[in-house]
């Protein structure tokens, strides 16, 4: 899952793998080898990609934030049908997990 998600993130910024290498001072055969899952990054380099991308290490990981595959990051907003980009659909998150956490203060507050 890391794997794929890191291509994601890559490929939603647009770079190419030597690029991302470049930027991390990794090599390109160590981005290849993370999305195809044959090796795994040290604790100090997720940190490092989940700063690089601005995401959570959980949404690095593709932990907590599912989305259903057959309908392609697609948000039902309003009535209308909006493909998120991933940055998006991390804010969303983020906004919801905030919202959870300050109505259950409150619930405890009464």
């Amino acid at each position: 899952m890391f794997g794929k998600r890191l291509a994601e993130l890559r490929n939603s910024k647009g770079i190419s793998q030597y690029e991302l290498a470049s930027q991390m001072n990794l090599s390109r055969g160590q981005i290849a080898n993370y999305e195809q899952g044959t090796r795994e990054p040290d604790f100090a380099t997720l940190i490092a990609l989940a700063d690089f991308f601005e995401v959570s290490l959980d949404s690095l990981l593709g932990r907590g934030w599912t989305v259903n595959e057959e309908l392609d990051n697609i948000a039902y907003l309003s009535g209308n049908k909006e493909k998120l980009t991933i940055e998006e659909a991390d804010f969303l998150k983020e906004s919801l997990i905030s919202l959870r956490k300050y109505e259950s203060q409150l619930k405890i507050k009464k």
